[in-house]
């Protein structure tokens, strides 16, 4: 006999309370973010968490051009979800100060070099992560060459961010980047990604 208990509507009133229990502690901790002036990017880039960040972004400009500190952890996801952050940080008046934790790769990289290289900052156990994009094309053939053209068109234009950035030739991006490039604190600061580490919050500027 089939069993009906796990979809009982006693079971389903339970899981609806759990859900407003999880939304009601999250309020409180967003209007104390709201109120630091901090912005959490964590976890793929997606459309979703986009409109999501640039919405917060956009109401804590509107408050007042003090600064705000966005922190990143994330191992990339969509690239024009990526774009629509990075380019709201530099569209806003106040300044923007970039703080990486765990790992920033891909995308998430794309919106950490959204601000000037003395406002990039990151944990001492962060790494970094740089590569060219990569899209599984698919249908005619027609269709695939577009698709691989405009690949070659974002990879291009990827590598015209990241080189004005760091102040690496445009040449060694597209060279570092045709494999994964991870990169240590230490080394994102030789490189040009990173301004400075930070251990504590009292030393971000």
């Amino acid at each position: 006999m089939k069993d009906y208990a796990a979809t009982s509507p006693s079971r389903l009133d339970e899981e609806e309370d759990e859900e407003k229990t999880k939304t009601q502690q999250s309020i409180p901790v967003d209007k104390h973010l709201f109120e630091a002036r901090t912005v959490l990017i964590t976890g793929q880039i997606t459309m979703e968490l986009a409109r999501d960040v640039c919405a917060r972004l956009m109401a804590l400009a509107q408050v007042s051009n003090d600064p705000i500190t966005v922190i990143v952890s994330s191992p990339g996801g969509h690239v024009e979800s990526g774009d629509m952050i990075h380019d709201t940080i530099k569209f806003i008046v106040p300044k923007v100060r970039m703080l990486g934790m765990g790992w920033v790769a891909s995308a998430g990289a794309l919106i950490f070099v959204s601000v000037p290289l003395e406002d990039r900052y990151c944990t001492p156990n962060t790494r970094f992560l740089l590569h060219q994009p990569s899209g599984g094309a698919g249908g005619p053939a027609t269709d695939i060459e577009i698709q691989a053209r405009e690949i070659l068109k974002m990879k291009d234009r990827l590598n015209k961010i990241f080189s004005e950035a760091t102040g690496q030739p445009v040449e060694r991006i597209d060279k570092d980047t045709d494999r994964d490039y991870w990169m240590s604190p230490d080394e994102a600061i030789k490189y040009g990604l990173v301004g400075k580490i930070a251990a504590q919050a009292s030393e971000l500027g």
